[in-house]
């Protein structure tokens, strides 16, 4: 059997080597019809676009791609050729949502809001907005809560409307797939005609998929203050970004919110267990993301604790004075780790 894989799926490549005869590593974007002709089964990230171009003339028969959005796969080619696909929805929730806690605890330390007097909005309430809708009431945020598509099916969660959030939300956080058609499409869901209803010039923080902003929109509305500041992490274009937008932002990444070593082994897990399934292979693979080299934190309190574990600000900076480098800090990112992989202890107490 014969496997390609982009080069930058971490633990991979050593776990495939037990399981398959023929293993060919490529960067994601450098993956050709031509390497395909002959394999069996294609490993990706966001940067391969799987569509009939790459696809035609392969024998693929089995996609995963080690990400929760699978925008870039067309899922209607791939079923009308008989080609499995899997994505691994989830894997790197818990990433987001660190990252989302470094950012608010960071607003607050600039003293651009007060996190006990804000209320949230979360659009999306799926695997990362769930959990970052555990967070935030830990943290005795108001939270309200958007997601049509869930609330159709009468999940028992108390939603409300987009003009709600609009009206109430001191910072909205945005969660959903990128998504063109359907009832609720997602695609520059944050525009003018939504900008316009916000009333107390919230912060926006985008860690979904960049389209689901319009670039123009967010720049006008920062330039008439009908929005206080960004937190991006996702944009139109990537990697070629708006340079104005970058130097605007509160926080500006390179895409690698769900970056954490432990939302990459849990991707790599997911999608290695559906090829296993799918080929009738026995699992024998064993990830396990390699411990912090400062294993305990002693900190003041849990704030300062969660910033020195993580703290988006230096990637920020990096990405603002290196916009060009985008696709190279993405790629070569050093996965950090998350809170549980650590001990926490009170200098107070030592």
């Amino acid at each position: 059997m014969k496997v390609v894989a982009d080069n930058k799926i971490p633990y991979l490549t050593a776990a495939l080597e037990k399981l398959t005869d023929e293993i060919i590593v490529l960067p994601g974007d450098k993956i050709t019809p031509n390497d395909l002709k002959d394999a069996d089964a294609l490993f990706v990230r966001t940067r391969t676009i799987c569509n009939k171009n790459l696809l035609e003339n392969s024998s693929v028969k089995f996609i995963a791609t080690a990400t929760i959005g699978y925008d870039h796969i067309d899922t209607n080619y791939c079923e009308e050729k008989g080609i499995f696909w899997t994505n691994a929805p989830g894997c790197n929730a818990s990433s987001v949502a660190q990252y989302i806690h470094s950012s608010l605890l960071l607003l607050q330390k600039e003293k651009v809001v007060d996190l006990s007097k804000s209320c949230l909005g979360i659009i999306g309430v799926g695997n990362v907005g769930s959990k970052v809708y555990e967070l935030v009431r830990e943290m005795g945020m108001k939270v309200l809560l958007n997601d049509p598509i869930r609330e159709e099916k009468g999940d028992n969660l108390p939603f409300t409307d987009l003009n709600t959030l609009a009206k109430e939300c001191d910072i909205l956080t945005l969660h959903t797939p990128l998504t063109k058609d359907g009832k609720y499409p997602t695609y520059h869901l944050v525009d003018t005609h939504f900008i316009n209803k916000l009333e107390k010039k919230p912060i926006l923080i985008n860690t979904s998929r960049g389209e689901v902003t319009d670039t123009l929109s967010l720049l006008e509305g920062l330039e008439k203050g009908k929005i206080k500041e960004v937190i991006l992490d996702v944009w139109e274009n990537e990697p070629v970004i708006n340079p104005t937008l970058l130097e605007q932002a509160f926080l500006a990444t390179p895409h690698i919110a769900g970056y954490s070593a432990d939302g990459k082994a849990n991707a790599t897990r997911m999608v290695l267990n559906s090829f296993c399934h799918f080929y009738g292979l026995k699992p024998a693979f064993d990830i396990h993301p390699p411990l912090p080299k400062e294993k305990t934190i002693y900190a003041v309190n849990e704030e300062e604790a969660i910033l020195h574990i993580y703290n988006p600000s230096t990637e920020s900076e990096t990405l603002k004075q290196n916009p060009e480098k985008f696709e190279y800090f993405r790629s070569n990112y050093p996965l950090r780790r998350e809170k549980e992989a650590y001990e926490i202890i009170s200098k107070a107490s030592v």
